[in-house]
């Protein structure tokens, strides 16, 4: 088991390594919108859907993967109000077979967040 790390995602906003490497999988940390640049929320929940996105693209290309070799997707919604903006940006980043998922609404998340994202990724097919 071995710790991964992108500079040019977020750092992680606690005890936690973005990602952990075992085997053929990789289980990256829930990722939220922030801008690594500005260290900041991006604005709206569609630009954080996307930047959540973006920075899970980051982690996962420091392992040579991509979002097509995602095999498991969480998605934590501050508001289920906003289920149809991110599911709409989600079907955009995937194509069939589609990565088994869960959604849920939270009370909160870390830094006021919208949506925090979560991924398993598997480096062969299983």
């Amino acid at each position: 088991m071995k710790s991964l790390e992108s500079v040019k995602a977020p750092a992680a906003v606690g005890p936690y390594s973005q990602a952990i490497v075992n085997g053929d999988f990789v289980f990256l940390s829930g990722q939220l919108g922030i801008d690594r640049q500005t260290g900041e929320l991006v604005e709206g929940i569609e630009a954080q859907t996307k930047q959540a996105f973006q920075n899970i693209s980051y982690v996962l290309a420091e392992a040579n993967l991509t979002l097509a070799d995602v095999v498991k997707v969480t998605v934590y919604l501050a508001d289920l109000a906003d289920y149809a903006v991110v599911n709409d940006i989600y079907a955009a980043q995937f194509s069939e077979p589609f990565p088994a998922r869960s959604a849920f609404q939270v009370a909160a998340l870390p830094l006021g967040g919208a949506v925090e994202i979560e991924v398993i990724a598997a480096r062969s097919e299983n």
